[in-house]
């Protein structure tokens, strides 16, 4: 049902948009992923104002968000991209991204979140995401990301872009370094193993397996296997996790 008070031409002109040699075009649907509904409703706001962007659907969670599209797919209605939260209770967006990719492979996926740490980059774009927005980007900036998303073209907030390049630059402590034996170390922290898995999966001792953990962190100048884990996602070792 169209909204109250829009003027007949506009509801037409939110169903066609035209291309610059004047072929017609279907506007660009978009499902709204957000945990919080006050979020949903401002992005929806925001989105309402675009002629070529239509709001196919909104979901508080990863896993509504894959219940909505079959059901928008069942009608032939298929969003082209999902605006999406990274943090929400359940399925969370990096999983969801994983799944949509995976049951929907012509749904682009655009992170819209508060957070800008770059392990979450790398764990979006590694889920397969098409793009990585903050919280604070505009009308313009979010339509800029759909439409590139859409596209097959990968769009990065100007603050996330600055960190990947910051960190491409940067000096790596690399993996070139360990032996064959510490990174199979490195991954198997990595997958969240504990000291006497790993020892099992080695055929050592969980002595000698927490003295290989220790060590590795202490030649990687780690803290933490938490910082092991997000080095071996960084460096590709192994593939990004919820």
């Amino acid at each position: 049902m169209a909204r109250p008070g829009r003027p007949p031409e506009r509801r037409w002109a939110r169903h066609l948009t035209y291309l610059n040699d004047g072929a017609v075009n279907a506007v660009l649907r978009v499902l709204v992923v957000d945990d919080h509904a006050v979020v949903r409703r401002g992005v929806i706001a925001y989105l309402d104002v675009l002629d070529d962007v239509e709001v196919a659907g909104e979901a508080a969670d990863g896993t509504a968000a894959l219940d909505v599209l079959a059901e928008l797919a069942a009608l032939g209605r298929t969003p082209d991209v999902a605006l999406m939260d990274l943090q929400m209770p359940g399925m969370d967006g990096v999983a969801a991204i994983g799944e949509i990719r995976r049951r929907f492979p012509s749904v682009q996926v655009v992170v819209l979140t508060s957070f800008g740490e770059i392990e979450r980059v790398h764990a979006a774009l590694g889920a397969g995401a098409a793009g990585y927005l903050l919280k604070d980007a505009g009308p313009g900036e979010i339509a800029a990301a759909l439409h590139a998303a859409a596209r097959g073209e990968v769009f990065l907030d100007a603050a996330v872009a600055r960190r990947l390049a910051q960190e491409i630059r940067a000096p790596r402590s690399g993996l070139r370094a360990l032996t064959a034996r510490e990174r199979e170390i490195l991954r198997l922290v990595a997958e969240g193993r504990s000291n006497k898995e790993i020892a099992a999966e080695l055929v050592i001792s969980e002595r000698t397996a927490r003295t290989h953990v220790s060590n590795l962190l202490g030649k990687l100048g780690l803290a933490s296997r938490t910082q092991a884990a997000l080095l071996a996602i960084r460096e590709g070792l192994v593939p990004p996790t919820v």
